[in-house]
């Protein structure tokens, strides 16, 4: 597998606890998953959670070179931790078209958090070769 794009996103605690403060439900069912919902809420600090999960989307359209547009939802790009606590991408939808026309494979990711924020990088894999370009 080659790598072929790369995306990194940082985020304030403050800000993702604003959003659900304002927008309660409403923001949370519009950017999470109810299984990264229900991963986060299973956590002491759940914001912090949910910040990681924000800032791993927004690397992984910043890899695809899209931003936040169009036709793509928050919940088509879903970030789940595999058994032994690795964060796991699952695309679908939009992001899924997308990502398939570019010929991406796999996406890894790897989040961390400090104090008041977390970052997430996300790297996009191809098969050797098989990259398409518009």
């Amino acid at each position: 597998m080659d790598i072929v794009a790369h995306g990194i996103d940082l985020v304030d605690f403050p800000r993702i606890e604003e959003m659900i403060k304002r927008h309660g439900d409403r923001f949370r069912n519009r950017v999470f998953t109810a299984a990264e919902q229900a991963y986060a809420e299973a956590h002491k600090n759940s914001t912090e959670t949910l910040a990681g999960r924000f800032a791993a989307k927004e690397a992984v359209l910043k890899l695809m070179g899209t931003g936040w547009r169009g036709k793509i939802a928050w919940t088509d790009i879903e970030v789940i931790n595999n058994p032994s606590g690795q964060p796991q991408v699952t695309l679908s939808g939009e992001v899924k078209k997308i990502a398939d026309k570019l010929g991406i494979k796999h996406i890894s990711i790897s989040i961390t958090h400090t104090a008041n924020f977390a970052i997430a990088s996300a790297v996009a894999l191809a098969q050797k070769g098989k990259t398409k370009k518009d």
